[in-house]
């Protein structure tokens, strides 16, 4: 049983029907800190009979949790917030010793948690129905909106806190059950302390359930099970298309979001100091582990050496470290398969033709053995087709590519099977505008870089970035289906 939130707790349940219980099987999954590399936790590795009792657990809960009136449902939502509040401190701990997040993470995530649930505890009274004329004389159209049941929730392991808090508070809000399947780098920060919160704010037996598990063994379970509605998953673009056409067998309503390779674009007369200041938090912070992060710097070939200099000059200053000091800024990669891949990204570059202006390489750390701490990397002389910039890397890695106007700055930055974030730096709104406008992004931001996500404005990706999307009005459509009733007050005539 867990019986609080630290990371001396023993995380070693899954979270069923209000209960903390063993899993069926005896296997188990180590959870390393990235930055130490020492196993941390050890939790169940869940099978199917796990996921079926989750399952059958949230939806026997659900249609009562339905049933309950508006301001009942926000009062548990809203207390998850005041839970928040009082274990910030330990939050921010298990991020830094689970997930290799910084301080700036970890506070960033929490602030982005927070405002997730704020909004979600809006929704129970914003699941308004409609009345629409009817072409039959006599009839009244009453249109309502219903939760659609169980919510399935597949949560990532780079911001496993707020990217499954996306998924899971509204879904509560909304009248539904939840089963949360975190990954498996990140199975307490992005799961079981999930369960925990929900469970200490009061929330109903049945309503939220976690089941940790490996993708290979319980995934297909998961995203396939009779009992899910919805679907939210948050992952690579690989992996999300298996988990739609699996999700697709049921007719669940799938919310993906999926890859990126988001483009900074800088133009000749953009103000150098705000892109470049732009460009270092875009591609560093979290170690470059944001689906939103900048993967390819577009810039004016008038000012492309002055950018790459500062960039090369502003990223050798980074403090690279363990993610539990409290000055480091690029942390630790989550796990040596991630390093590697990122790493190889940058020779197969340099190979091409780019030049490594600095970074490419991995920093030792003390005490520590194989370190997954990865030197921030600028590459000049960047084509798109490189596979640095080519391809998520994923990681502290700034691509910069040369370009000789605004059409082929928009050509490049389109010049990809993604379409998640972006970013613009110009001499002017209007320019960045026009920019912005051509950009084939789910969202783009002017003076700015592309990590933004604020629950009030939908967050959507398109081509190979997904699909439905969350935030606002945007998650209330996919956790909940409309209803017509129709009501006869006259007597009809029937042609027979």
């Amino acid at each position: 049983m867990v019986t609080e939130i630290s990371t001396s707790a023993d995380w070693n349940a899954l979270y069923i029907d209000g209960e903390w219980v063993d899993a069926e099987g005896d296997d188990t999954i180590d959870v390393e800190d990235p930055s130490t590399r020492e196993t941390v936790f050890e939790v169940p590795a869940g099978v199917e009979a796990d996921v079926d009792a989750a399952y059958e657990a949230a939806a026997e809960a659900q249609s009562e949790w339905a049933d309950q009136p508006p301001a009942r449902r926000q009062q548990v939502v809203q207390q998850v917030l005041t839970v928040l509040d009082e274990y910030e401190d330990e939050i921010v701990e298990l991020l830094a010793t689970e997930a290799g997040g910084t301080e700036i993470m970890g506070q960033t995530s929490l602030q982005i948690t927070r405002d997730h649930v704020s909004e979600a505890a809006t929704l129970p009274n914003r699941m308004k129905g409609q009345h629409a004329d009817s072409n039959i004389p006599g009839k009244e159209n009453i249109v309502q909106r219903k939760p659609k049941g169980v919510v399935t929730a597949i949560s990532p392991w780079n911001f496993p806190l707020n990217l499954s808090m996306r998924a899971v508070a509204p879904a509560i809000a909304t009248g539904n059950a939840v089963v949360l399947k975190p990954a498996t780098n990140t199975p307490v920060v992005g799961g079981l302390l999930i369960a925990k919160l929900f469970e200490e704010a009061g929330v109903p037996d049945g309503l939220v359930n976690v089941v940790t598990g490996r993708g290979s063994d319980i995934g297909d379970a998961v995203a396939g099970h009779p009992e899910s509605d919805v679907v939210a998953f948050t992952g690579s673009t690989a992996v999300g298309r298996q988990v739609a056409a699996t999700a697709a067998e049921n007719l669940a309503i799938q919310a993906m979001e999926l890859g990126g390779n988001n483009a900074h674009v800088v133009t000749a007369d953009a103000d150098l100091d705000a892109a470049v200041d732009s460009a270092v938090f875009g591609s560093f912070v979290h170690q470059g582990q944001v689906c939103i992060s900048i993967n390819r710097h577009v810039v004016h070939e008038d000012v492309y050496d002055e950018y790459v200099e500062r960039l090369t000059e502003r990223a050798k200053e980074l403090a690279v470290g363990s993610a539990h000091d409290g000055d480091t800024v690029v942390g630790p990669i989550i796990d040596g398969s991630q390093r590697d891949e990122m790493l190889g990204y940058v020779e197969e570059t340099v190979e091409a033709g780019a030049t490594l202006e600095t970074g490419g390489e991995t920093v030792e750390l003390d005490g520590v053995e194989d370190s997954l701490l990865v030197a921030p990397t600028v590459l000049s002389d960047v084509t798109n087709d490189m596979a640095a910039a080519c391809n998520e890397h994923f990681g502290p890695i700034a691509p910069v590519i040369s370009v000789s106007d605004i059409d082929e700055a928009v050509e490049v930055a389109n010049d990809t099977e993604y379409g998640l974030s972006g970013s613009v730096h110009a001499g002017d709104v209007g320019t960045a505008m026009d920019i912005a406008d051509r950009m084939e992004t789910g969202h783009v931001h002017i003076n700015d870089q592309p990590i933004n996500d604020e629950a009030h404005v939908p967050f959507s990706g398109t081509a190979a970035s997904g699909m439905g999307g969350y935030n606002s009005d945007t998650i209330l459509h996919e956790v909940t289906e409309t209803k017509w009733v129709s009501v006869q007050h006259d007597d009809r005539e029937y042609p027979f």
